[in-house]
Parts: C-alpha cells; structure tokens; sequence
C-alpha cells in the first residue's frame, strides 16, 4: 500500500497538520490535524481527519482505517505506560 502526504502546519508540543493521500484514491486526499494538550499532568492526543466529501470520508473508514488507528493509539499507550513504569 502506498500513502503520501505534505505537512502543512507544525507547531512543535502543539500541533501538527498535514495531507494524506492513498495511492489507490489519489482525489481523496485528508486534511488531518494532530493536538496535544496536557491538563493535570495527562496529555491527550486529539486527530481530526477532514475530507473533502462524505463520499471520500465513507470510503476511508470502510477501509478499515479506523480499526488500523485505534491499534495504533493502543500501542502508543502500552509504549507510554511502559515508560512511565520505568521512571
């Protein structure tokens, strides 16, 4: 599978936004804007992904994108846990 896509914004701790374009769709490409905040000492990631129509948004969560990221995010978890054992 092949994926692209530019950053446009990094606002470094802050904030990240770049494109994202799967190969396979190439005119359905996502604006997605990546947030860190912290409150109390936890930081929450926040991810808007942003299509240019409901057609191109069904498409990529039928892809099973969705599923994809939450591994993703569930790992990212288990890394940190891991890390905050081990301070």
């Amino acid at each position: 599978m092949g994926w692209h896509g530019t950053y446009r914004d990094i606002d470094p701790g802050t904030r990240i936004v770049s494109t994202e374009v799967f190969e396979g769709f190439p005119d359905a490409e996502s604006v997605n804007t990546m947030t860190l905040t912290e409150a109390d000492g936890i930081t929450t990631l926040r991810t808007v992904v942003l299509h240019s129509s409901r057609q191109h948004r069904d498409g990529h969560i039928e892809s099973g994108m969705e599923g994809g990221m939450q591994e993703t995010f569930n790992r990212l978890d288990d890394l940190l846990v891991g890390d905050r054992v081990n301070d």
